[in-house]
């Protein structure tokens, strides 16, 4: 079970990706059937420029007229994660990432995935101040991240901004709290 969880949470840190697979509906028993969720409001719960709008990276960092743009949907039916990635251009550059990845139809608490995170990253550290754990780490000197994780409506979501690797962790937290209140 350890290594299904230290997989599962490696591969969300490391691509920011998730699953296709979708939980299984039981059959109505009713005689008019209801109608299947709409996929449009699912995929608007997982639209990262909508939780943390462009404005308030742009403040986080510094930088005026920073964009907002949508990245591809990533699933993965190996973990049973979905995906989904914003990131924040200045002039063309990357500037950074906000991914959240939803586990539908995990039982997985959020704070067991952030553990995990935290044991396969090297150096990293717990952030206070997130009831479901969060985690900071640099990697490669490349780009910094903080991950944390929540529960919403019974499904482990992971929200985590990688931004350049001279960003601590007090000015990430701010960006992840912000994204996971507009969640």
């Amino acid at each position: 079970m350890r290594t299904l969880v230290v997989a599962f949470v490696a591969f969300a840190a490391l691509t920011a990706c998730s699953s296709a697979n979708e939980p299984s509906k039981p059959p109505s028993s009713s005689a008019a059937p209801k109608p299947a969720p709409s996929t449009n409001a699912a995929a608007a719960a997982l639209d990262p420029c909508k939780l943390l709008p462009a404005e308030a990276v742009s403040k986080a960092l510094f930088l005026d007229n920073l964009k907002a743009v949508a990245g591809p949907v990533q699933d993965n039916a190996a973990n049973g994660g979905k995906a989904r990635n914003c990131e924040y251009q200045h002039d063309g550059k990357a500037a950074g990432k906000l991914a959240v990845t939803r586990y539908e139809g995990k039982k997985g608490k959020p704070a067991e995935l952030v553990a995990a995170i935290k044991n396969a990253k090297p150096g990293a550290q717990d952030v206070p101040g997130f009831p479901d754990g969060a985690v900071y780490y640099v990697d490669g000197q490349k780009a910094a991240t903080l991950v944390a994780g929540e529960l919403v409506e019974g499904t482990p979501v992971l929200v985590n901004y990688t931004g350049p690797a001279k960003m601590t962790p007090e000015q990430l937290a701010p960006l992840v709290k912000q994204a996971l209140a507009a969640g």
